[in-house]
């Protein structure tokens, strides 16, 4: 199948009840985008209190809305932690796991992200899986390395259904809310490793499984690392709480 382009918001720990506003103009935008020749995905994951309101506001417009984290586990003892089905029954349609700042923040293991994967995908979610290396890591000519290792450790053993389940999120952490970017021809290179080790893990189908560039994205180089092959999308961090700004990513697609 064609990989229909994805740009994703996260909004990370920003945002409150009046913030629909915020989200109402990206609708707005995303309208007229899904009726452009070329379609893109728009997904706009915010904390969870708010993703209910969102779910409902979006609700039959060419907006999805995701969370940002989810638990292994369908229920249970866990307090302060979110279900993959709570995500779902909340309105979500997407989740994000295995962002750097989890990784960082509360040492989430590659097992652990594999498990929320599945988790996601037990809950009919999609998965947007995150990977990618630290500057250390990257000077030391580790890239390959890392990134191999969070893919092989991250994704789910085997999906027949990867494409429609799974999208891998390629943030060189160095570069997330730093300003800074890789090259071009740098995000290639990662991206067209990355996409030969999907083909590897699924076969055929890892040539339709979708894979997205974060880090400091915004609406000034939107357009050179979209071009880039293999980058299908991006996953968008700061610039996603602003709908002129989101929306101008995402219309590059146009």
């Amino acid at each position: 199948m064609a990989r229909r382009p994805l740009v994703a918001g996260n909004w990370k720990m920003n945002g409150l009840t009046a913030s629909v506003g915020e989200l109402e103009r990206i609708i707005a935008g995303a309208r007229s985008l899904a009726q452009s020749a070329t379609k893109v995905d728009v997904v706009v994951c915010p904390p969870a209190t708010l993703i209910a309101g969102f779910a409902k506001a979006a609700s039959g417009t060419a907006v999805t809305i995701g969370g940002q984290d989810c638990h292994p586990l369908a229920s249970g003892a866990h307090t302060g932690d979110v279900a993959a089905e709570m995500l779902r029954d909340a309105g979500a349609r997407a989740v994000i796991v295995g962002h750097s700042e989890r990784r960082r923040d509360h040492g989430e293991t590659d097992a652990l992200i594999r498990a929320k994967a599945l988790a996601a995908r037990r809950a009919g979610l999609m998965a947007i899986v995150c990977i990618g290396e630290t500057r250390d890591e990257r000077d030391g000519g580790q890239t390959r390395h890392v990134v191999a290792g969070q893919l092989d450790g991250s994704l789910p053993e085997t999906d027949p259904d990867a494409a429609a389940n799974i999208v891998v999120a390629y943030e060189p952490v160095w570069a997330i809310g730093s300003g800074l970017t890789p090259m071009p021809g740098d995000i290639g290179e990662v991206h067209d490793f990355i996409r030969a080790r999907l083909c590897v893990r699924f076969g055929e189908t890892g040539h339709d499984v979708r894979i997205l560039y974060g880090g400091s994205v915004k609406p000034a180089n939107a357009k050179a690392l979209l071009a880039v092959e293999n980058v299908d999308g991006a996953l968008v961090g700061g610039a996603s709480l602003d709908a002129a700004e989101f929306l101008a990513i995402a219309g590059i697609y146009r």
